[in-house]
């Protein structure tokens, strides 16, 4: 309606249309175009180490001529969901009287699926009280390969997870977890034994040691859990199935390359690359 071929000026238009006049020559910039890239730079920031916060990844950016604020960084980070991973309320506490076992991981080149399984527990408040999450996924492919709920923290659920996920896929060269007590008592020490399954665990206060079932964690949360609302265990499980099918077998992975966890588990990953 404001036009410059007008013989009114643009200021008396505006007047007319009661409007302010400098909306005239206000042009908005295209927000998300502008940090699209710095977005995707602070993605390939965060997965080469999660424990880089606001501060590193400005100055990583600011590195690569990208100057943005130390505020905006944090407003970035909470819209693409990602956050310095750092210890957490430890669910599975040591026990002093188990035997501890050193980590092996640490420089290892992790190559085929089913060289590395780890395991983790985490909590999931429901509308009517909690419940504890534990899942095993294989490092390579990032496939979930079977999880439990339950309503205490005994390891029950942990070696029923355990055992179906060896029945389903075989068996892992190392298994990595933590050195809370579930995975340092004897009754699951001893089932990876008698698979000859080499075992491995994070160091003391060392939550990058397990970094890719922290990751899992935050996916399910931010993505699933702090979504939806779940008043009690049989609703969170029923949801949880779905949840996982597409984490598996539909939801592509950055850090695969737009791949699905289930893919590079059976090989089309290198299949798709080399086509």
């Amino acid at each position: 309606m404001m036009k410059k071929e007008e013989k009114l000026s643009i200021y008396r238009q505006s007047v007319l249309l009661e409007v302010y006049h400098t909306n005239f020559y206000h042009v908005k910039a295209d927000k998300e175009d502008k940090y699209l890239k710095i977005k995707d730079k602070m993605i390939d920031i965060w997965n080469e180490n999660p424990a880089r916060g606001v501060r590193y990844i400005r100055d990583e950016l600011r590195r690569e001529g990208h100057f943005v604020s130390r505020k905006k960084i944090g407003l970035l980070m909470k819209e693409l969901k990602i956050k310095a991973i750092m210890p957490k309320r430890n669910l599975s506490k040591p026990n002093k009287e188990h035997k501890k076992y050193p980590y092996l991981l640490r420089g290892v080149e992790i190559v085929r699926p089913n060289q590395v399984w780890s395991t983790d527990i985490t909590y999931i408040k429901l509308d009517k009280g909690h419940v504890y999450l534990a899942a095993i996924i294989d490092w390579y492919s990032r496939k979930v390969l079977s999880w439990r709920l339950s309503n205490s923290l005994s390891n029950s659920f942990c070696i029923d997870a355990l055992n179906e996920a060896l029945v389903k896929y075989g068996k892992p060269e190392i298994f990595n977890t933590d050195q809370g007590s579930q995975f340092t008592a004897a009754n699951w020490i001893e089932v990876l034994q008698n698979r000859e399954i080499t075992i491995s665990m994070d160091g003391k206060g060392r939550a990058l040691d397990n970094v890719y079932i922290e990751r899992l964690w935050r996916t399910v949360k931010y993505e699933h859990v702090f979504i939806w609302s779940f008043e009690n265990v049989l609703e969170l499980k029923e949801s949880l199935k779905g949840f996982f099918y597409k984490y598996n077998n539909l939801r592509g992975h950055q850090s695969l390359k737009g791949m699905t966890p289930n893919d590079v588990y059976c090989g089309r990953y290198y299949e798709r690359e080399t086509a």
